[in-house]
């Protein structure tokens, strides 16, 4: 089998070496041809993981046309998923499409499997997840993953794209599984802006066990397990991300929080998905306070100090 992957960016790139190395021929896709054709002769990604040499069974190519295989990994920001499927719909439709993007598309309210059920309803959805970075991965070092894929031949994938360092935990439960690996980056910016603002240790670790709750509330609303979030995809990704400087959401969030701005240079995906969630929150009058607040602050609706204000003047309940 041959495994494509859409996308070299940081990740796709991780995700495209470790399968390689584990023994799999792949295809990596980059947007840039040139980009693409260089990558091919430098056997690295020089722009993104300059330090993770290619194996010998990964090829670097700047056309998807170029591509013949029947599973795909689709390593793109899920703020651009839907137009990158429509505009390669006639290649992608059919083929088994995995999503390693996390978010919530702001224009469809949609999570990365439900873009690619719109807009390539003759393919496969599936999604990896969880507690991870590029660098990590591309290392070589130890990483557990959900893939999430309800296909009857989930566990021949699952054992294609695990590896001796990569291992794929299944579930059948898509929603659960995108609703973490979308909310969790929600809560990091909130966990980053109380640090950066000085508010402490102990305001970081309520956020993220208030935000777990968020993320189980909002995972059932729409049809997905509970369970599903206490593992990788949920908890094990929030606890990474809410408390390592490595993460963008994160430290966007410190960015915030120490009154630098909210200009960033990087994807940082939490920031679309905050405003989503919020308003499909309100539309469907689900209580997620911590997911409102850092929305009012990224539309500079409300500050920090009166985010802060907010969540503690809420009525005391029972936990």
């Amino acid at each position: 089998m041959t495994i494509a992957v859409l996308g070299a960016g940081a990740f796709g790139t991780a995700m495209a070496i470790a399968i390689a190395r584990g023994g799999t021929d792949v295809v990596l896709w980059g947007r840039n041809p040139d980009e693409a054709a260089e990558m091919q002769i430098a056997r690295r990604n020089v722009k993104r993981l300059p330090d993770a040499n290619f194996p010998d069974s990964l090829r670097v190519v700047g056309s998807i046309s170029d591509i013949d295989c029947d599973v795909f990994l689709l390593a793109v920001p899920t703020q651009t998923l839907s137009d990158f499927l429509q505009a390669n719909r006639d290649i992608l439709n059919g083929k088994t499409l995995i999503a390693c993007c996390k978010g919530v598309d702001l224009t469809s309210g949609l999570g990365p499997t439900g873009v690619i059920a719109r807009h390539c309803p003759a393919s496969i959805p599936a999604i990896i997840t969880g507690p991870s970075f590029a660098i990590d991965i591309a290392k070589g070092l130890p990483t557990a993953l959900t893939f999430a894929c309800a296909d009857n031949g989930a566990e021949t994938l699952q054992e294609t794209l695990s590896t001796d360092m990569l291992r794929l935990y299944l579930t059948n439960d898509l929603r659960g599984a995108e609703v973490g690996g979308a909310l969790k980056n929600v809560i990091a910016i909130a966990s980053g802006i109380a640090i950066g603002a000085g508010l402490g240790e102990s305001a970081r670790a309520a956020l993220m066990t208030r935000g777990y709750a968020e993320l189980v509330r909002f995972s059932e609303h729409l049809g997905g397990q509970a369970e599903t979030l206490s593992g990788l995809s949920g908890f094990g990704d929030l606890t990474l991300t809410c408390t390592s400087a490595n993460s963008r959401n994160y430290s966007y969030g410190l960015q915030i929080g120490a009154g630098d701005g909210l200009e960033t240079v990087k994807t940082v995906e939490g920031a679309a998905t905050a405003r989503a969630v919020a308003q499909i929150a309100a539309d469907n009058n689900i209580d997620m306070p911590i997911t409102r607040v850092v929305a009012a602050i990224l539309t500079q609706s409300i500050t920090v100090q009166e985010a802060m204000s907010a969540l503690l003047s809420r009525p005391l309940r029972k936990e």
